[in-house]
């Protein structure tokens, strides 16, 4: 009974010091009263930052040690607007992501090369191959990213080609049709609803419409949209019907879709000779001929044998 009584008074003041140090150190109820009550006391000067904002951060700083030509940058510029970002600090991120993967990867692979019984000149092959991985690698996940981007554009145009038909034939003006297919297509091709909202944008900031439409075929370079730049400034200089033109481009290019999927349908014979081939006539000979074969090594070589 003593060791019962013991236990509960034991357990009674561990929690009661528990609960105090918990009331001293963490929940502080005075400071929360004044939060909810907005009375007394200084909002806190320093917010604390997610470690993504800090890295961030530090990617931007390298970004701005890193030494870099005019040319390169414009070049730079241009692979990251066509791969859809346009942030601020894009080309910082790039150039820091640049450095942080050209230095950190060497050091990786040398901490990993540092115990191997390898030869020294192949440490440093793979340390400098490291390096080169780490330098180059951003530049192919942006060029990655655009020829994505690209081809989702190039996807979703036939749409957008016919709803601005539709626009244009119901009795709207080219700028307006333009902002109604952005609109419209926001969710199902969000790509060139950018594309398009950034034309109807630059067209309220007072630029001439050829030179907005060349800034979108310069901005996404899809071959298909340069088409249709080119038959846009074409109906505006010559004065001829904007209708007439795009329905005539739209039937074009469903003519070339088609065109391009029998293309890739009479290929379609020759890609499959190689699997067919090496994988699935492989595993026919093993279902029809393996039993077979099992059944000879069996029975009718030890017959042989006997005789």
């Amino acid at each position: 009974m003593s060791a019962i009584i013991l236990a509960a008074v034991l357990f009674l003041a561990i929690t009661a010091v528990g609960t105090l140090l918990g009331l001293k150190l963490w929940a502080k109820p005075k400071e929360a009263i004044e939060r909810v009550t907005s009375t007394g006391g200084d909002m806190p000067e320093e917010v604390p930052v997610h470690p993504s904002l800090v890295f961030r951060d530090l990617l931007n700083r390298l970004g701005e040690k890193l030494p870099t030509s005019p040319k390169d940058v414009t070049v730079m510029q241009k692979r990251l607007i066509r791969a859809g970002l346009r942030g601020q600090s894009a080309l910082k991120m790039l150039y820091g992501s640049k450095v942080a993967l050209g230095i950190g990867l060497p050091a990786v692979m040398l901490l990993a090369t540092v115990g191997s019984s390898a030869d020294s000149s192949n440490k440093m092959l793979a340390i400098v191959a490291a390096a080169g991985f780490g330098f180059f690698a951003p530049n192919e996940y942006v060029s990655l990213i655009s020829k994505r981007r690209q081809k989702q554009m190039a996807r979703g145009l036939p749409n957008a080609l016919d709803l601005m038909v539709v626009c244009v034939e119901s009795g709207l003006g080219l700028d307006q049709a333009i902002l109604q297919v952005a609109k419209e297509l926001e969710h199902a091709h969000p790509e060139i609803s950018e594309e398009f909202a950034l034309v109807n944008l630059e067209l309220k900031a007072g630029k001439r419409r050829a030179e907005t439409l060349r800034n979108l075929a310069d901005r996404t370079s899809v071959d298909d949209l340069r088409k249709l730049v080119a038959v846009l400034i074409q109906a505006d200089r010559f004065g001829t019907g904007v209708a007439a033109s795009l329905r005539a481009h739209a039937d074009f290019m469903r003519v070339q879709a088609r065109q391009i999927a029998e293309e890739k349908a009479a290929k379609l014979g020759v890609k499959l000779v190689f699997p067919i081939f090496f994988f699935i006539l492989p595993t026919l000979f093993v279902v029809t001929v393996g039993p077979v074969a099992v059944k000879i090594m069996r029975e009718l070589i030890p017959m042989m044998q006997g005789i």
